[in-house]
């Protein structure tokens, strides 16, 4: 026999172990019970409108560069303040 044929028969048989011990002790159903409840879930959520959505990207993106500026602006008056000390 090909080696590859082997191979493919011992991930079959790996596979289909683990598939038969998952589905024995329950926890297929467990995961789909687990799917259903979230996809329930996820129905009741309200989701922004395409403006909120814009609005809050907006927001997002002054505050990184407004954070990302006050950084720079620490980072350097450290820097100036270890040079003149040392």
């Amino acid at each position: 026999m090909n080696t590859d044929l082997i191979w493919i028969l011992v991930w079959v048989v790996v596979i289909g172990g683990a598939f038969a011990w998952l589905w024995r002790a329950g926890h297929l159903m467990r995961f789909s019970t687990y799917v259903q409840q979230t996809r329930e879930e996820l129905r009741k959520c309200t989701w922004p409108s395409w403006d909120e959505l814009k609005g809050s990207t907006v927001v997002v993106g002054i505050s990184i560069v407004l954070l990302g500026g006050f950084t720079v602006l620490v980072d350097f008056v450290f820097s100036m303040l270890v040079r003149w000390i040392t």
